[in-house]
C-alpha cells in the first residue's frame, strides 16, 4: 500500500505539525511545519523539507546554514495530524545555533537554560 500525504490531517492552513527527533540519540530536536508538498519532497528526497510560515515559502533545513536534516525514518501519529521525523543532524538544529530548539525548562516557576550554543 503506497503512503498518500493527502491522507494526513492538516489544519485550516494546510499545515501539519513536525517534530525532528536525532536518530542517534533520540534528543528532540525542533519542531516546524509542513504541508502536502514538503511531505512529498522530503520523503523523495530524503533531505527535510519544511513550510516556513513566515517566508511562505519551502525550506530545506540546512540549505543556508549547512546544518542539514537526513531523513531516517518517517512516523505518522495515531490521528495523522501529526509527524515524527527521525533524522541525522549535522551541527546544531536550532537558529540559535544550539543542538535542540528545546534547551529553556521552566524549573521552579523560573526559565532555566539548558544547554549553551554549540561552538
Amino acid at each position: 500500500m503506497s503512503f498518500d500525504p493527502d491522507t494526513l490531517v492538516y489544519n485550516a492552513a494546510g499545515l501539519i505539525p513536525a517534530i525532528a527527533q536525532d536518530a542517534e540519540t533520540g534528543m528532540v530536536l525542533m519542531m516546524a511545519w509542513m504541508n502536502a508538498q514538503a511531505v512529498r519532497r522530503t520523503l523523495d528526497t530524503g533531505k527535510v523539507t519544511y513550510w516556513s510560515r513566515s517566508r511562505q515559502a519551502f525550506w530545506v533545513k540546512g540549505e543556508t546554514s549547512g546544518h542539514v536534516q537526513e531523513l531516517v525514518d518517517f512516523r505518522v501519529d495515531c490521528d495523522r495530524d501529526c509527524l515524527l521525523l527521525t533524522v541525522r543532524q549535522t551541527g546544531p538544529a536550532c537558529h540559535t545555533n544550539r543542538r535542540s530548539c528545546f534547551y529553556t525548562a521552566v524549573r521552579d516557576g523560573d526559565d532555566v537554560e539548558l544547554m549553551q550554543p554549540m561552538t
